[in-house]
């Protein structure tokens, strides 16, 4: 039998009415058709009213609470579900209560629905969803009559969820006809039948035939039916008011058109190919650190456990957009994504009591509704902007409400990993839409839960800056039990904090040693390696500090090379593109790919609108590549979607170091999936397929250490410093920052981008079909090289322009060899030869540009393979 609950004691307000509650939010609706709601004192507190096009109901009730169309205090929202839930528990009490199973409605309940199943404590929770998800059985499904979009369908990873006899808590913004509750008890009465329904509504607005017809079909089926909500009435509707709903809706759809046309006409000729902020900043990531192993929502099922788990987390999640907000934000907006309601509430609420800066909550949706600036209406402004989660119904429109207008300064958006694809990054985006309205726009990423998947850990890589290890600690016991703890893992590092990079452009998976004393002369270093058996990863080398000869020769040859390595990097990014991902990941190996991430990022943001995530992650010689790099980016993306890059390719000693290692990782339980083929911007060498050029020309960012890669040091792997659950560690060089070049190097490449676009797309044509099958051309020139010079470890040869450079500049170098001709590439190596007494030898024959040659018979500065000393033939 039907009983209708008490009512808790809360006060509502809505940012749509006055101070003086004059205006309703319902008032332009109810003057113009007639409607009216009659009952409850509390009903105009909680609803507004607003029109929409749907041929079954042309009116909507618009709820101030729910935290879908109307921005509102996060806690109000939050509380107004968890309260509800509270009552349920109270209603059954605790031995029924932990029998039961909350279930919320997709999409604008889900959020409410959690909540719901907060306060109740006891139960698990599960929503509806129109997202079909491959290899997840149903477990269910019904229809929403009045809604925009019908279909249900019920997808808990634990296929039993449903099939207890315990109480079902059917959780809704509304209960007004009864029909989809009805529908959806009669569909799961069938297959799992119980005794006991509660239903939980924010308000109760059905008429009295609709309340008979519930109390008939409670006895039909032999169950109890209780109702609790906050609120209860009715909606007057007079004759014609669908037609005249309907009418209404095209005569302003038809003004809001020619207003919409207006406005794009003024913003054509701002209109840029990324979405960018007004202050000219992009969107900023921020990397949440999502606990492993918990859902996004409750899409799945989402348990006691997973609750207890995500309020430890939660501190930490809401601390890492509390840091990512600029300074002085006033007036903060937390925007959720359809489904995706909890997540973002949760986080909203934590920041509402974090921060000063006064915050609200709601999210976008698939429902269309009419937009009309007038206080006594509830939906005051509209954003459209095109699905980008790659829905089953196909493209389509979506929209976000009342953030136009809301005086916002500041949205952090949150998506799940499904929907940040290029769509959300578009120029008519999402994102792109919010830039428009607010100053600063930041994106979280919550990981879609992949019912059934296994999550391990996993971690970036290094450059050729060969300074850490990691790939063996995969191999370890211990392993197996970080793989399934992730989270014990540090967020990625990121500027100003750490490096000189802005904090988009790069997350670093390394520890801060900027306090440690690791810097020692070449020949101690050599020393304690020899005497020892110390690895070279272990300490750094002294950095070099340019003359100002050698800074202008740098700033030289950036302008002459800029085209060049702009048109490379296109090549390089594109093919990427092509081949590899849609949405890569990008992954560089410390420190020397680190800059040609970022390029790519910007070739990716510039081109396609694309916002890819890129960290910087360590790899060293002899001991592979940081396996608890890779398990961070293993619980945090889809390995598949990873493409390791570096700067260039030598011999390719590296590009085999990381195979190795990633297959070490594998072995020893890691995540499956990583491609170890490393995308370079240039591939001198024949050593891979995925490249900006074959030539090997200077990369200016070969010239300089730290001061051309964000002030960081090469990384450093000593037992004392580095853990078996840490990142291998880096330095960064603040105190360097008044001769720093990092970001002049990016916005000098940058800058010719619109200028080799045409070349580009030529290239990469000719590039995609041609064969690019690695002849590892250069390992054969160098074994040639280090016999013919007597030395006679291939390990002591370093082609290439950039593997020449850092002899000169982190070594005592033997000899240079330069191809006969060579120009102005080599300039910088020649005047660093000059300055360190060493003889330039030109040769005819070489597949590069040039050659530096170290000797255990003249530096200490040698070592092998294995990263120590290589002892004289």
């Amino acid at each position: 039998m039907g009983r209708e609950q008490g009512r808790t004691n809360v006060t509502y307000a809505s940012d749509e009415r006055d101070a003086n509650n004059v205006v309703w939010s319902g008032k332009w609706v109810a003057e113009r058709l007639g409607v009216e709601l009659d009952g409850d004192e509390r009903l105009r507190g909680l609803l507004g009213l607003a029109l929409r096009r749907n041929p079954k109901r042309a009116h909507l009730l618009v709820s101030h609470v729910l935290g879908k169309h109307v921005p509102q205090s996060p806690a109000l929202v939050w509380r107004s579900g968890h309260d509800l839930g509270v009552r349920v528990r109270e209603l059954l009490g605790d031995d029924e209560a932990r029998r039961s199973v909350v279930l919320g409605y997709a999409e604008t309940a889900t959020g409410l629905g959690h909540s719901v199943a907060d306060g109740l404590a006891l139960a698990p929770y599960l929503h509806s969803t129109r997202r079909p998800v491959p290899g997840v059985a149903r477990a269910g499904g019904f229809e929403e009559s009045h809604s925009h979009a019908t279909s249900h369908l019920l997808l808990p990873e634990d296929p039993e969820l449903l099939a207890g006899d315990g109480p079902l808590v059917l959780v809704d913004d509304e209960f007004s006809t009864g029909n989809t509750v009805l529908n959806t008890i009669r569909a799961l009465h069938e297959r799992y039948p119980r005794g006991r329904y509660v239903i939980v509504a924010l308000v109760d607005m059905r008429s009295d035939a609709d309340r008979g017809r519930l109390d008939e079909f409670a006895r039909e089926i032999d169950a109890r039916v209780d109702l609790i909500a906050l609120a209860s009435g009715t909606v007057r509707l007079p004759e014609g008011v669908l037609e005249r709903g309907q009418a209404l809706v095209a005569e302003h759809e038809q003004a809001a058109h020619e207003r919409t046309a207006h406005e794009q006409a003024a913003h054509e000729q701002a209109a840029v190919s990324v979405p960018v902020q007004r202050d000219g900043r992009r969107p900023v990531r921020v990397e949440l650190g999502w606990p492993a192993g918990v859902p996004d929502g409750g899409r799945h099922g989402f348990t006691a456990a997973h609750r207890e788990t995500l309020e430890a987390a939660a501190p930490g999640l809401v601390e890492r957009i509390a840091g990512a907000l600029p300074a002085d934000a006033r007036r903060v907006l937390v925007l959720g994504f359809e489904e995706l309601m909890y997540a973002p509430l949760r986080l909203a609420v934590g920041l509402e009591e974090r921060v000063e800066a006064e915050v609200r909550y709601s999210t976008t949706t698939r429902s269309p509704v009419l937009a009309v600036d007038d206080p006594g209406y509830a939906i005051r402004s509209r954003l459209v902007f095109p699905a980008h989660d790659d829905p089953a119904d196909g493209p389509g429109d979506r929209y976000a409400y009342n953030v136009a207008g809301g005086g916002f300064d500041t949205v952090v958006a949150v998506v799940d990993s499904t929907a940040d694809t290029p769509e959300l990054h578009a120029p008519d985006g999402l994102l792109a839409q919010l830039a428009r309205h607010a100053e600063h726009v930041l994106l979280a990423v919550v990981p879609s839960h992949a019912p059934g998947a296994a999550r391990t850990g996993d971690a970036p890589e290094d450059t050729p800056e060969h300074a850490s290890e990691g790939a063996s600690q995969g191999a370890s016991e211990d392993a197996s039990e970080r793989q399934e703890n992730p989270s014990m893992l540090p967020e990625p590092l990121r500027g100003p904090a750490f490096s000189s990079y802005a904090p988009d452009e790069v997350g670093w998976l390394l520890q801060d040693l900027s306090e440690v004393e690791l810097e020692a002369p070449t020949e101690e270093r050599e020393e304690a390696i020899q005497s020892g058996g110390a690895h070279y990863a272990e300490s750094l080398p002294v950095e070099y500090q340019p003359n100002e000869q050698y800074q202008q020769l740098f700033k030289a040859a950036l302008e002459t090379s800029a085209a060049r390595i702009a048109r490379a990097v296109g090549v390089v990014t594109e093919t990427v593109l092509a081949e590899r991902s849609k949405r890569p990941v990008l992954v560089s190996l410390a420190r020397a790919g680190t800059p040609v991430g970022v390029l790519m990022r910007r070739w990716a943001q510039h081109r396609h609108g694309l916002d890819l995530p890129h960290y910087a992650v360590s790899i060293v010689r002899g001991r592979g590549i940081d396996a608890n790099a890779l398990r961070w980016l293993a619980a945090h993306h889809d390995p598949a979607d990873v493409v390791f890059v570096d700067g260039w390719t030598g011999k390719g000693a590296i590009t085999r170091e990381l195979a190795q290692a990633v297959r070490d990782f594998e072995d020893g339980g890691g995540a499956k999936g990583f491609d170890p083929e490393i995308a370079v911007l240039a591939d001198p060498g024949s050593c891979v397929r995925t490249y900006g050029t074959r030539e090997d020309f200077l990369i200016p960012s070969a010239c300089l250490n730290s001061t051309v890669s964000g002030l960081i040091s090469r990384t450093v792997l000593r037992a004392d410093l580095v853990g078996p659950d840490d990142f291998h560690g880096a330095k960064f060089y603040r105190e360097l920052a008044g001769t720093d070049v990092s970001g002049h190097f990016l916005d000098t490449v940058a800058a010719r981008f619109d200028e080799v676009g045409l070349a580009v797309d030529a290239q990469v044509k000719e590039v995609l079909s041609a064969d690019r099958a690695p002849t590892w051309e250069g390992w054969a020139a160098v074994e040639r090289i280090s016999t013919e010079y007597g030395i006679n470890d291939v390990n002591l040869v370093k082609p290439g322009v950039g593997e020449t450079t850092r002899v000169l500049l982190r070594r005592v170098p033997w000899k240079i060899l330069a191809q006969r001709g060579a120009g102005a590439d080599l300039d910088h190596v020649r005047l660093l030869a000059e300055q360190r007494g060493v003889d330039v030898e030109e040769v005819d024959g070489l597949p590069y540009s040039c050659v530096g040659l170290i000797h255990p018979q003249y530096t200490r500065g040698a070592t092998g393979a294995d990263g120590k000393a290589v002892t004289g033939k």
